[in-house]
């Protein structure tokens, strides 16, 4: 038989055990809501605030990288100093001007870290007494040449400008030559980051005691600092000026003849940026139509020629020198000792020891023989990058003006300071 058969499920029987199944489930279903209801009733948690967030991470403040030296950059022994052909002559003045360099020589860290204060004594002790006439063998019994880096010098000129200026403002005189003021200071340690030559920048402190940048050229030639007391002299002409500044020192001729000598005494702690660099840029250097020569001679044009785009391009130059009047021989490089025409030289202390003679062999031979870097300046950075100081006048202006060199340097240094750095 059929299975359906011998259990005897007819419909009505399967309807009503339908119905019983149905009603029996939904009863289930009711008890185990209200089961789950009152489980969930007992479970489940007030609102409460959110867990804590997880603390942002902090970057360490790292120390800032070493600067570039010299002696990081790599240094090799060049040629015997013999095979140089000094002469007498043309060795005079630079034992004459390395002879004043000995006293700051021989106290001073050299920041290129190629030498050591005592490695100069001997050559200094023997430069105090030997005679100029007898000035090669000097540097041939006392020095080695050092290259730097690949050795290849650039060289341009400064002098020392004379312009028309004035101690008291009169008619035709209204360009502040300004001192330093007295809230120009360096950074506190610690307020700002240290410099390459071991200092912390110039700037002021604010009325909440922050160190912050000093003003710059566009603020001090919109007269942020007229009315203090701080002018020492004025100037008759502001592009003639700018230039003086760029030089970092010169002489003031007034009216009546009299000259005042100023130079350096502090900066605005603001970045050098060179305004030949500008108008190369905008294409206004060349040779064609609406060019100007890349000279100072050739940028005074423009700056004369464009009086209101000159003065917004020279306000690009942020930075600005305060001047002291100087007195005694000649205007005074950044080794604290006159520099003189035709044997200084301003150089980056990083790469060159202030005070160290230096031997160029350049593509303008006026610019080639023995020098003695005793000088620094706002756009001379970097190994074998060289200013050379030319004096005052207008043939020291013409050669400076447009004086570019490039060839080979060599940098003197005592004997044996190659041995003790193991090169």
């Amino acid at each position: 038989m059929p299975v359906g058969v011998a259990a005897g499920y007819g419909p009505q029987d399967r309807a009503s055990i339908g119905a019983s199944i149905g009603g029996g489930l939904s009863r289930a279903l009711m008890l185990a809501a209200l089961a789950l209801l009152a489980a969930c009733g007992r479970i489940i948690p007030e609102a409460g605030p959110p867990p804590p967030l997880p603390p942002p991470a902090v970057t360490p403040v790292l120390p800032p990288p070493p600067p570039p030296t010299a002696l990081a950059l790599g240094v090799r022994a060049g040629p015997d100093v013999l095979t140089l052909g000094l002469t007498a002559a043309t060795a005079a003045p630079a034992l004459l001007s390395f002879r004043e360099s000995c006293p700051r020589l021989t106290a001073r860290t050299d920041n290129s870290q190629l030498t050591q204060p005592g490695d100069w004594k001997p050559a200094c002790d023997a430069a105090a007494t030997w005679p100029t006439s007898d000035a090669a063998r000097f540097f041939t019994d006392n020095f080695e040449t050092v290259v730097v880096g690949d050795g290849q010098g650039f060289v341009t000129g400064y002098y020392e400008p004379e312009i028309a200026g004035s101690r008291l403002r009169q008619p035709g005189f209204d360009v502040p030559v300004y001192g330093v003021p007295p809230d120009l200071v360096h950074a506190r340690p610690g307020d700002a980051p240290v410099k390459p030559n071991g200092q912390t920048p110039f700037g002021r402190y604010d009325e909440t005691g922050r160190f912050v940048p000093y003003y710059d050229r566009a603020a001090i030639d919109g007269g942020v600092l007229a009315n203090r007391g701080l002018e020492i002299a004025w100037a008759a002409d502001p592009v003639e000026f700018f230039f003086l500044q760029i030089q970092g020192s010169g002489r003031l001729r007034a009216p009546d003849g009299s000259v005042m000598r100023i130079g350096y005494a502090a900066d605005n702690g603001q970045n050098y940026t060179g305004i030949g660099t500008l108008m190369r840029d905008k294409g206004l250097i060349g040779t064609g139509p609406g060019q100007y020569a890349a000279s100072m001679q050739g940028l005074m044009q423009y700056l004369r020629e464009h009086p209101e785009d000159g003065r917004a391009l020279m306000n690009q130059n942020k930075a600005w020198v305060f001047f002291r009047e100087l007195t005694g021989d000649g205007p005074v490089g950044a080794l604290g000792v006159p520099v003189r025409a035709r044997v200084s030289l301003a150089a980056d202390p990083l790469y060159v020891p202030l005070g160290a003679p230096v031997f160029l062999t350049l593509d303008r031979t006026v610019a080639s023989g023995l020098w003695v870097a005793q000088d620094t300046g706002g756009a001379i950075k970097g190994a074998n990058r060289f200013d050379s100081f030319w004096g005052a006048g207008s043939d020291a202006r013409n050669t400076a003006g447009g004086m570019s060199g490039r060839g080979p340097a060599l940098l003197l240094l005592p004997k044996g300071a190659l041995a003790r750095l193991g090169r």
